[in-house]
């Protein structure tokens, strides 16, 4: 077997195994639901200025020497942390790159499942170089989460009007780029793991911490000093910011981020990754 047909073959085992799965397309589509209804719809309602009451904060426009449009400024305040968005639409854009970033290291549980019914060691003895191998997995796992992606736009529009559907095909690019580092990632981990628990439990302290310092649900320059360094160096947040600005137009990010800063930040990054996965399955043993 050449390298091009072992990447092949690997690449479409990838696709043909989530095609197959019905509990992983109907996980897919579930749980973005779940943070859109609960989440996006909940903090919607909090972050829309027609729901402010005024009259309860004890505030009269009316007796004001001068005439107050407190909805009005409340609005543009919102717009301006939102970057002109409503925020089920800010989310929404947000969770795209999401979706993709966690669908990446799940693809991990599936490299564990195949040492336990050996079919990794098939793969370790095949006369291909296994840089390659492990390439082919990482792709295929990769464009499957930027499937993922795409479906989780499509619920979007259910949500909102807000989506911008020419900026969809590169927003997407920009999604597949992150998940191929991640993936390559969660490749790495579970190459040293060889069991369930134990790789979850790993990937839920790495996974969390990420995601919520990403800007996904709030605004980078909202938090705190602390977190906004950290969010500085998490891929994650370039991944969000590319994809809301392509889908959205809403620039929410720091000052130094626009879209060529985000795609030279995650092609280096997921080139780094994606090696290191290389290595290490170069390394790995049959014993492993």
């Amino acid at each position: 077997m050449n390298g091009f047909n072992a990447f092949a073959s690997l690449f479409y085992r990838q696709v043909k195994r989530w095609a197959s799965s019905r509990s992983r397309l109907i996980s897919t589509i579930i749980q973005p639901l779940l943070w859109l209804v609960f989440l996006g719809l909940g903090f919607g309602g909090v972050f829309n200025p027609d729901n402010i009451n005024t009259s309860a904060l004890g505030i009269n426009a009316t007796v004001m020497p001068v005439p107050v449009n407190v909805t009005g400024i409340v609005s543009r305040y919102f717009n301006m942390v939102f970057g002109g968005i409503d925020y089920v639409t800010f989310m929404v854009s947000g969770m795209v790159a999401m979706t993709a970033f966690m669908g990446s290291f799940i693809a991990g549980i599936s490299v564990i499942w195949d040492k336990q019914f050996g079919f990794l060691k098939e793969t370790l003895v095949t006369p291909a170089p296994r840089s390659v191998v492990i390439a082919g997995r990482i792709f295929g796992d990769a464009f499957v989460n930027t499937l993922q992606s795409a479906i989780i736009i499509t619920l979007a529009l259910l949500f909102t009007n807000n989506i911008r559907i020419t900026g969809i095909p590169i927003s997407l690019l920009y999604v597949f780029i992150m998940a191929v580092g991640f993936t390559g990632l969660g490749t790495a981990i579970s190459l040293k793991f060889s069991s369930m628990e134990g790789f979850q439990m790993i990937i839920n302290i790495i996974t969390m911490p990420l995601m919520f310092m990403s800007g996904v649900f709030y605004p980078v320059k909202s938090m705190p000093t602390w977190m906004q360094y950290v969010a500085m160096f998490n891929p994650l947040t370039y991944a969000v910011h590319a994809s809301r600005y392509w889908l959205t137009g809403a620039d929410v990010g720091f000052d130094y981020m626009n879209p060529l800063v985000d795609i030279v930040v995650l092609s280096i990054i997921s080139v780094v990754l994606l090696v290191v996965a290389m290595r290490m399955f170069e390394r790995a043993t049959i014993e492993d």
